[in-house]
């Protein structure tokens, strides 16, 4: 996989913090956005980077099993991401 240049890994970036923000990525697919940001292969990222098994990403991003929270802290890691409560819906002001 080869690596995206700089504009748009620029861009890149830019879409995956705005659709975490927007709550419209789910855990796997901001996981694989990830991954992809840096053009690297399964195999490659999880245990190059993320220090994971390749059977750990591939059932994160495939809304597979249930990773422990060590594991989420180590994928989110590399883009300055933490593990935390995020609200489903806002409150509507009255």
């Amino acid at each position: 996989m080869k690596r995206p240049d700089k504009e748009s890994l620029k861009k890149m970036r830019k879409e995956l913090f705005e659709g975490i923000d927007n709550g419209e990525l789910t855990l796997g697919q901001a996981t694989r956005r990830m991954r992809k940001t840096l053009g690297m292969n399964r195999r490659v990222y999880a245990e190059t980077i993320l220090k994971i098994s390749h059977d750990a990403l591939q059932d994160i991003e495939t809304e597979k099993g249930n990773p422990t929270l060590k594991t989420l802290q180590k994928v989110g890691k590399p883009f300055g991401l933490d593990v935390g409560f995020v609200r489903k819906e806002k409150e509507q002001a009255n």
